[in-house]
């Protein structure tokens, strides 16, 4: 499983349920590297989207205890439920998406990070890892700085060289 996150110069990742930034080099990139795959959210995360509705052209499964199952997504209602149905599917085609406390929670699953650092403080209420300070996590690659949307952004991959097992 891959974490893909974009985060600001402080590690933040959002405010008020919703992202920091517009990006659309990053959303063009995010749809590119995740179309045809399977993503893990929590529930705040897929009601962030327009209408509630969960990611085309993916596999959307997402965590959340006591909510309906629906017919548009794969909803568990436990990590170990989550876990079990990752399992199904092959792990590098895995990807975390958020939110928040998502995150805090698979981080350690992920065997890679794929990170876009936009050079902004986006003002954030919650915060990604900063996986430069990390232990177990090191940058395997760094991208050419780009504009998009008056801000410079950066695509980034991290490596976790103690990846737990499902």
């Amino acid at each position: 499983m891959r974490a893909i996150v974009v985060v600001d110069r402080n590690w933040g990742i959002g405010k008020k349920n919703d992202l920091l930034f517009r990006l659309p080099a990053d959303m063009k990139h995010f749809r590119e590297v995740t179309a045809g795959k399977t993503v893990v959210m929590g529930s705040n995360t897929l009601l962030s989207f327009p209408e509630g509705k969960p990611l085309k052209n993916r596999t959307n499964i997402v965590l959340w205890p006591g909510g309906e199952k629906r017919e548009d997504c794969v909803v568990v209602g436990s990590l170990e439920e989550l876990f079990s149905e990752v399992k199904k599917y092959p792990q590098e085609d895995v990807f975390l998406v958020g939110g928040a406390m998502m995150y805090r929670t698979l981080l350690p699953y992920c065997d890679e990070a794929i990170v876009t650092k936009a050079d902004a403080d986006g003002g954030a209420e919650v915060f990604f890892e900063n996986l430069d300070k990390l232990e177990n996590w090191s940058l395997s690659e760094a991208g050419e700085a780009i504009e998009t949307n008056g801000y410079t952004i950066r695509f980034c991959r991290y490596k976790n060289a103690a990846v737990m097992p499902l």
